[in-house]
């Protein structure tokens, strides 16, 4: 069969990166996206998830579906109107594409999905695995429903992975740019506490970890995070010494972010201290271990 992904949510921060990275692999590369928008080397296809309609011309040739669709966690403020649209863009997506799937001929055998450790609720020191319970609030509640909207293609005798997402690290995209505006201003303080763990992933070897996803012969849910999480108040730290700038002897209180953000909050104060001891004993390599290589390659 020849090497054929289909891809959602390629314009988002992952998908801008691993579109390019399977082309440059050999794969042919199919998009969904809501605009007839053409991407260098890809071929367009139109899918609308608020209406439930979709291009079933989308699924020829394909053997595996990426599935990276979603509204930005962290782009609006979260009303319950917003709390909605988060969720029904990750479950009604999903079943949409299987929708699709089940009405049409296909060779699809593989689905890939994005999901987020955020899964796992705020759990403070405890060590968080594959295995672990999901936790409580709005993200876990998210993940959760994400999750059992993705495992309903086992019905379509689907290779399910599912990949739990960390804090990626991109120079210009995401939260990283976000947290470095402060420091460059010299203005460095740890979020909360700081003791809140940070579990992140360097945008290159999130991208590797798809295609790994996509070559071997994985199954289920996989946490999508460095082996060495650190703190928020260590992070800020090795941030602030890669740019060179000094870090306050405070920190910004718990409250006032909570004034600021709202229940968004949530994104910055949960405390995740995952293992990636699964992912490792597929004999999946990280190009970035440590947090200060990471940033020294973002920062050079």
């Amino acid at each position: 069969m020849e090497k054929q992904v289909l891809i959602t949510g390629a314009t988002g921060m992952i998908g801008r990166s691993l579109v390019p990275a399977l082309i440059k692999k050999g794969y042919k590369v199919s998009i969904l996206s809501r605009r007839a928008k053409p991407l260098p080397n890809t071929r367009v296809f139109l899918w609308n998830v608020e209406n439930q309609t979709i291009d079933s011309g989308c699924f020829e040739g394909v053997s595996t579906i990426i599935h990276l669709a979603g509204e930005n966690i962290a782009g609006k403020r979260w009303t319950e109107k917003r709390k909605q649209e988060l969720l029904d863009s990750r479950t009604n997506s999903t079943k949409l594409l299987y929708k699709g799937l089940a009405n049409c001929s296909h060779q699809v055998r593989s689905f890939i999905s994005a999901s987020a450790v955020g899964y796992y609720g705020d759990r403070g020191d405890e060590t968080l695995n594959e295995s672990s319970e999901a936790g409580s609030g709005f993200l876990a509640e998210c993940c959760k429903r994400w999750e059992a909207a993705v495992d309903e293609g086992r019905a379509l005798d689907l290779r399910i992975v599912k990949l739990r997402t960390g804090f990626i690290l991109h120079k210009s995209q995401g939260g990283l740019p976000l947290m470095a505006l402060p420091v460059k201003h010299y203005a460095a303080a740890p979020l909360g506490s700081g003791n809140q763990w940070v579990p992140w992933i360097h945008i290159e070897d999130m991208v590797n970890l798809y295609i790994h996803a996509l070559e071997h012969d994985l199954k289920g849910v996989y946490n999508a995070t460095a082996p060495s999480p650190v703190t928020n108040k260590t992070f800020t730290r090795e941030l602030a010494k890669r740019l060179k700038r000094p870090v306050w002897p405070l920190t910004v209180p718990s409250v006032m972010i909570e004034i600021i953000m709202g229940g968004m909050s949530a994104v910055a104060l949960s405390s995740t201290n995952t293992k990636a001891q699964k992912i490792l004993d597929t004999d999946f390599k990280f190009k970035y271990t440590l947090l200060q290589d990471a940033l020294a390659e973002i920062y050079p």
